[in-house]
């Protein structure tokens, strides 16, 4: 160390992992995050999962423009003395200073505004941040129903722990889905704070869930109705939280005015679940990117978060008229290596991921929507079967005994 640098090691900078006490560090300097994780855009859960740890790379990908200029006054006067830095984490920082350079971070044009919400959420897609955030309300809350603030509290947690079954809210469905018998265990949520009780009535619908994944997905909207009131309603301290309300109730003014204009209840009804019908779409093409995909427990720690990445993410190959269908967000690996770059730069950003992904031995899986259907209902399916297992130390459910015992 040269000088007056203080020097931490790496195992003392993982004492600094709770909220109160959260340290972390970026290129060898450590950094004391704890009263700004509750100011941070985006959110105190993003932090949470980096504290104690090297979070540079999780930096990087995350802020590419001015955001480095803002960590100065955060600085505790310590620096990392045993962190050694990957050939892989090398190439990665270099392929996205590269990026920068290029203006590749800037250059916003869209494919279709059907992810304006998913975008605005990401990065900056109109001129000033008070219009961005005008943008996430109109297309996120009143549009849609869909909470802006909710989704990113989970959405910034799932990139950041890409398919941990502990701490990614989009692998934790228990009771209706479990994409690895892990779940059995009744694992802690580190993202809700709360065991996920593999109990008989899970363990039932766990054992038909690739029956029932595409008639789930066909309602799934309601799920993210509920999981918004109950952020919206709680004690959880989240920026905008009257402006989030405010567009939730524009959202259920308009939509049930706009159904009670059909003339009869049952094409009502039918008018609801087609429109239900429809957002499966994005449900499913979401969840055959990670579902099939590896899994792992705990968090990405420093080196390995570009090979978090690449395991635990699978493309959908199309061609380019494809585009408007998947919003570019069929390049689903780049979009997590580079959250922040607009979407329509994501193919041409690709073969140099697929390079770098070749070069370190590193997979780069891209099937196509049929093969990525058949992954994922093969994966569920394997999963359901090990859960019919009578063997398996579960409480007496009768209903399911009463259905499987025969097989």
């Amino acid at each position: 160390m040269e000088g007056d640098k203080k020097g931490i090691t790496s195992e003392e900078l993982k004492q600094h992992n709770k909220a109160g006490d959260l340290w972390i560090s970026i290129q060898g300097k450590v950094y004391d995050v704890s009263d700004w994780a509750n100011e941070h855009p985006g959110g105190d859960v993003a932090l949470m999962n980096m504290a104690g740890l090297d979070a540079t790379d999780a930096f990087i990908a995350y802020h590419p423009g001015t955001a480095w200029k803002y960590l100065d006054k955060l600085f505790t006067g310590y620096y990392l003395t045993d962190f050694k830095l990957s050939e892989t984490s090398k190439d990665y920082r270099r392929l996205a200073s590269e990026f920068a350079k290029l203006g590749l971070f800037e250059k916003k044009g869209h494919i279709t505004i059907a992810y304006i919400g998913h975008d605005s959420g990401h990065y900056q897609v109109m001129n000033t941040r008070g219009s961005n955030k005008l943008a996430q309300f109109v297309a996120g809350n009143s549009l849609t129903g869909i909470s802006i603030a909710w989704w990113k509290w989970t959405h910034n947690a799932h990139h950041l722990a890409c398919n941990s079954l502990d701490y990614d809210p989009d692998l934790q469905h228990i009771p209706v889905f479990a994409v690895n018998s892990i779940f059995f265990n009744s694992i802690k949520s580190c993202f809700y704070g709360r065991y996920l009780n593999f109990d008989p009535v899970a363990r039932f619908f766990v054992s038909y869930q690739h029956w029932t994944f595409y008639p789930v997905m066909c309602v799934a909207r309601v799920n993210l109705y509920i999981q918004t009131f109950l952020l919206l309603f709680s004690k959880r301290r989240f920026p905008d939280r009257a402006l989030n309300i405010l567009g939730i109730l524009i959202f259920w003014t308009w939509f049930p005015l706009l159904v009670s204009c059909i003339p009869n209840w049952p094409e009502r009804v039918m008018f609801v679940l087609t429109s239900f019908a429809v957002t499966a779409i994005q449900h499913v093409q979401f969840c055959l990117n990670h579902f099939a995909a590896d899994v792992y427990s705990g968090l990405p720690e420093g080196n390995d978060w570009f090979e978090k990445q690449t395991s635990g993410t699978l493309d959908i190959s199309c061609s380019s008229w494809m585009d408007w269908f998947y919003g570019g967000l069929q390049f689903q690996l780049e979009h997590h290596l580079f959250p922040r770059m607009p979407r329509c730069q994501l193919r041409r950003v690709s073969p140099l991921v697929q390079d770098l992904c070749k070069k370190h031995n590193l997979s780069y899986r891209s099937l196509s929507f049929w093969e990525a259907n058949v992954w994922t209902i093969r994966k569920l399916r394997n999963v359901a079967l090990q859960a019919r297992d009578l063997a398996n130390p579960v409480p007496k459910n009768m209903l399911w005994e009463a259905v499987n015992t025969h097989g």
